[in-house]
């Protein structure tokens, strides 16, 4: 105790600690449960889309001509279903099993993008850096116009340096040594666009991000992403070096020319292994997409040594926006869809799913996927051994099919303690104005905005409408922890109340709406595209 209070008179010491106790009660009265699935029959509702996925994937691999797929569904954090078919090994005529690995490609990047974040969070660095600070070889580096800033780390992890898109030529860069890329650097990269001004994708500039975890740690980069997240979570066959997989087990890449299959050179890990090259099998691939998808919602709890769910749903922000687009489908559906680049990852915002987190790989030989609704807690990846194997359109369709369960709902936000109790408050005086009530539920602003007297005067008439006897009826639809509405059952008829508080402690109504509301009307919000 410190000697200010040991001064104090008892009296007013136990005013005091009272006081303490009430404004701790009233911090935690405002926070709320992590938002939750409502549906105890959801996991098994998901599963029984599982054979028909299985049969999409099967049309699609023959309707396409891949050789050789292998696919999962990853529910609540776990792989939940495999499935595979085709050949790994055309000319043997080996079949894909569970355990064949294949290239990733550009998937990589996102394990490059969680090793700068395990260095940002120890302290090494920071992602405004400028990355010449650990790539000297940048130090020349001549920019596109007087005003352009210095290159940073959140730059390259943001696909924003104004590199040129680089994907048929960093395709085939995956085997230069370090000399070789430090000559690249050397020499000077030309700029499309200056410097933080527009999103254009560089796999050069996930090159660089490798080679600054090197410098950073100490570690080859292989070595770094082996010993920092693989090996910790578990992903014990996923590999940059296609030589160090057993032949039994490594799928085999073609590119489909004159309706035949040609295999195509498996690239060695080099200094552009940080951009893509990666390999690994269903089952690890299914570990970090159920480690990406963890990282929701928000909450209390042990989040592992790998990477804080925090910079975990950083990685999962748009960082770059990279535009816009509306297309209307075959069935006339105009689909609307919006996103940009976070950190090795893109999000996506659509009329269907709010935040859509994904990202694909394709180099000779090889095409994948990987693709998941934070919001939904469902991913799916997808790996074929066809030269950039498309699975957009199958992506899509599979979460379709899990939607037509019933059980693809998104996790419904929870109230908090504080807004419970305000329910009760305001639903008392919608039934009987009280002005004493009325002023030790409403925030300052709410009588300025609109005079109590006005206020009484509409919610009495409302509720006259609507007949006496008003209460609460279904359950309370939270849009966050302190925002939402609720339904009044009356005589006569049904009223809505919505209120929002004020990020004040205690919390106080700073918006309250009462509303008729028709008895087959819904409280939810109307989808966000019509």
């Amino acid at each position: 105790m410190s000697p200010s209070i040991r001064a104090l008179p008892t009296a007013t010491l136990v005013l005091v600690v009272a006081a303490g106790a009430q404004a701790q009660d009233a911090r935690e009265a405002s926070v709320a449960p992590p938002p939750a699935f409502t549906d105890p029959a959801r996991a098994a509702k998901l599963r029984s889309a599982f054979p028909a996925i299985d049969q999409l994937m099967r049309d699609f691999a023959a309707r396409s001509h891949v050789p050789g797929i292998a696919y999962g569904i990853v529910i609540d954090g776990a792989l939940a279903h495999v499935g595979v078919s085709g050949m790994r090994d055309v000319g043997a005529g080996i079949a894909v099993d569970t355990a064949t690995v294949f290239r990733i490609a550009s998937m990589t990047k996102s394990f490059t993008a969680a090793s700068i974040l395990q260095l940002r969070d120890a302290g090494k660095l920071s992602l405004d850096d400028p990355v010449e600070r650990y790539i000297p070889e940048l130090a020349t580096l001549r920019y596109p116009t007087s005003d352009s800033p210095k290159l940073t780390i959140r730059h390259l992890l943001s696909h924003s340096e104004g590199f040129p898109e680089d994907n048929p030529w960093g395709d085939q860069q995956l085997s230069a040594t370090d000399a070789e890329m430090g000559r690249l650097m050397r020499a000077g990269i030309p700029f499309s666009t200056a410097p933080g001004t527009a999103y254009e994708y560089s796999n050069f500039g996930f090159a660089i991000l490798g080679r600054v975890v090197s410098r950073v740690s100490g570690m080859p980069y292989a070595q770094y992403v082996r010993a920092r997240i693989l090996i910790p979570l578990g992903m014990t066959v996923t590999t940059l070096e296609a030589g160090s997989v057993p032949a039994s087990r490594l799928a085999h890449g073609y590119r489909r020319q004159d309706d035949r299959w040609l295999e195509e050179a498996q690239l060695p890990d080099g200094a552009f292994g940080s951009m893509g090259g990666m390999l690994t099998s269903a089952s690890d691939l299914g570990r970090w997409v159920g480690f990406l998808l963890d990282a929701w919602p928000p909450r209390d709890g042990n989040e592992g040594t790998v990477l804080s769910r925090a910079s975990r749903r950083e990685m999962q922000q748009v960082w770059r926006y990279n535009g816009a687009s509306a297309v209307k489908s075959a069935a006339g559906i105009l689909a609307l869809s919006a996103g940009g680049y976070g950190y090795g990852l893109g999000v996506r915002q659509t009329c269907r799913f709010r935040i859509s987190v994904s990202h694909t790989g394709g180099l000779p030989g090889f095409g994948s996927l990987m693709r998941w609704l934070p919001e939904y807690g469902v991913g799916i990846v997808a790996m074929g051994n066809l030269t950039y194997t498309g699975w957009g359109n199958v992506a899509e369709q599979s979460l379709e099919l899990l939607a037509g369960t019933g059980g693809l709902e998104p996790r419904q936000p929870q109230p908090a303690p504080v807004l419970l109790q305000l329910q009760g408050q305001v639903t008392r005086l919608v039934n009987r104005w009280d002005d004493a009530l009325a002023d030790s539920v409403a925030a300052m602003n709410l009588y300025r905005d609109e005079s109590k007297a006005r206020r009484k005067v509409a919610i009495e008439r409302v509720r006259l409408q609507a007949g006496d006897r008003c209460a609460p009826e279904g359950a309370f639809v939270a849009e966050n922890a302190l925002r939402g509405s609720w339904r009044l059952r009356c005589a006569t008829g049904d009223l809505r109340v919505t209120v929002t508080l004020a990020p004040t402690t205690p919390a106080r109504v700073q918006y309250l709406d009462v509303a008729p509301l028709g008895r087959e009307e819904s409280l939810a919000p109307p989808p966000a595209c019509r």
